[in-house]
């Protein structure tokens, strides 16, 4: 969180009563309509989150079953008509782990109720349609749980740090995407939207880790280093991004990712809030349990 400040309740209260810790979607939550400064936000931050990195360990190992559990009934609910989905949003600089929560939040759940979306340079089909038609190709269906490796806030990222799109037509990007995950919201789809916030430091680090291990080369590309020149710009694009799009349908969540431990214990933290808010049902049965297993029991 912003360095200085804290959203965290204290012990006080009346009657010496202990405050109950706040949600931590509470905690991560971008306000709406708020000027962003991402320097005042430490990415080695732990907000709400365990005392140190084997406490972060064990404690996401722990949220697993109760997620299974959740992506479940959300996949049983969706089989019998249940529109609802969800859809997490993953974007932050090179080395913030997108594809390291990726595979710990996959890593939870039954693959087959899952889709998942890593979006690269628009290909020339792409460039050929509305810039949200990849993504609208991309979502989830009812019951399912969607992961967007970067999303469609590459369009206002690297678009106005590469200067691909006249800045007319950028500004008039930010509208369509809060109009487009308003539609979501309307019809079921429950958005996660988390901005994975490393430092300019440790991005330095995990650079030179994949730099210094042959096994890790295949990750790494020139234009990692180009991008680090551009890093300010990318910055400014990121706070313009999250001030004018995190909207009550569609709020960004700040995760501090400098720390591995904590950034994905965060994620899985925010995906188990959002899907215990929606509370899944399995459905009930539509034929007669009682006959069919008459049925089944009387055979040789």
């Amino acid at each position: 969180m912003a360095k200085g400040k804290s959203k965290q309740g204290g012990d006080g209260g009346k009657n010496g009563k202990k405050k109950a810790a706040p949600a931590l979607s509470e905690l991560l939550r971008v306000p709406g309509g708020e000027r962003v400064d991402l320097s005042a936000y430490d990415a080695a931050a732990t907000p709400g989150g365990p005392r140190d990195k084997a406490a972060g360990v064990a404690a996401a190992a722990e949220l697993g079953p109760r997620l299974a559990g959740l992506q479940e009934r959300l996949w049983a609910a969706g089989s019998a008509g249940d529109r609802r989905r969800v859809l997490l949003v993953l974007q932050g600089m090179d080395t913030s782990g997108k594809g390291g929560t990726v595979k710990h939040v996959i890593g939870q759940f039954n693959p087959s109720g899952c889709r998942i979306k890593a979006f690269k340079a628009p290909t020339p089909e792409e460039l050929n349609h509305p810039f949200l038609w990849r993504v609208v190709k991309a979502l989830p269906e009812p019951g399912e749980i969607g992961i967007f490796d970067r999303s469609q806030y590459e369009d206002v990222l690297v678009a106005r740090v590469r200067e691909l799109v006249p800045r007319a037509s950028l500004g008039r990007r930010y509208g369509q995407i809060n109009r487009f995950e308003k539609t979501l919201a309307d019809d079921g789809v429950t958005v996660i939207k988390c901005f994975l916030h490393i430092s300019y430091e440790q991005q330095k680090r995990r650079l030179l880790e994949r730099l210094d291990n042959p096994d890790k080369h295949w990750k790494f590309s020139t234009g990692d280093i180009d991008d680090r020149t551009l890093w300010p710009a990318y910055q400014e694009a990121y706070e313009i991004a999250l001030e004018r799009c995190s909207t009550e349908a569609a709020p960004w969540f700040v995760i501090p990712a400098d720390r591995k431990w904590y950034r994905n214990w965060a994620v899985s933290t925010l995906l188990l809030e959002h899907l215990e808010a929606l509370d899944p049902q399995y459905p009930k049965a539509d034929f007669d349990v009682a006959e069919s297993r008459r049925r089944l029991v009387a055979m040789d």
